[in-house]
């Protein structure tokens, strides 16, 4: 799944598309898409200018963004009239730092699959090397819904 297709199915927009492209699809079981971490990024003027290291919650947002389109897929949600939005986090570790030139390869498996509330084990990795684990939580919600609030 290349970027066009990944718009089609995320809201997010530059700055915060965390998602390059979509590797592997399995329906209802699991996902892997790239992020490329470029120097370019706006977060970067600030954190840390003089050391740039991308920030632990950009890559927790990159994977929860993975972990909704295998959500929105595997449900088949309607695109456009739903929004998976981020319910929760557990045992969230960051075991290396990752840098301007970095490709996350970011991991998603379900635990379990509803619209009500989906859990999934995302891990990123760099090089095959663990960078971060997570367990995330996400919810569907009707857009109507969501713009109400």
């Amino acid at each position: 799944m290349d970027i066009q297709e990944i718009m089609t199915i995320l809201p997010h927009r530059y700055p915060l598309l965390l998602v390059d492209r979509i590797i592997e699809y399995e329906e209802g079981k699991r996902i892997v898409g790239i992020k490329n971490v470029s120097v370019n990024e706006p977060v970067f003027q600030g954190h840390f200018p003089d050391f740039p290291l991308f920030p632990g919650v950009y890559i927790l947002e990159a994977m929860a963004q993975v972990g909704g389109i295998l959500m929105i897929k595997s449900l088949n949600l309607e695109i456009g009239k739903y929004a998976v939005v981020f319910a929760g986090i557990d045992e969230a570790r960051f075991k290396r730092p990752v840098f301007p030139g970095d490709q996350l390869v970011l991991e998603l498996e379900t635990i379990s699959l509803k619209k009500s509330l989906s859990k999934m084990k995302g891990t990123a990795k760099v090089e095959n090397t663990v960078v971060a684990q997570a367990v995330l939580y996400a919810a569907a919600r009707r857009l109507e819904e969501v713009q109400r609030r």
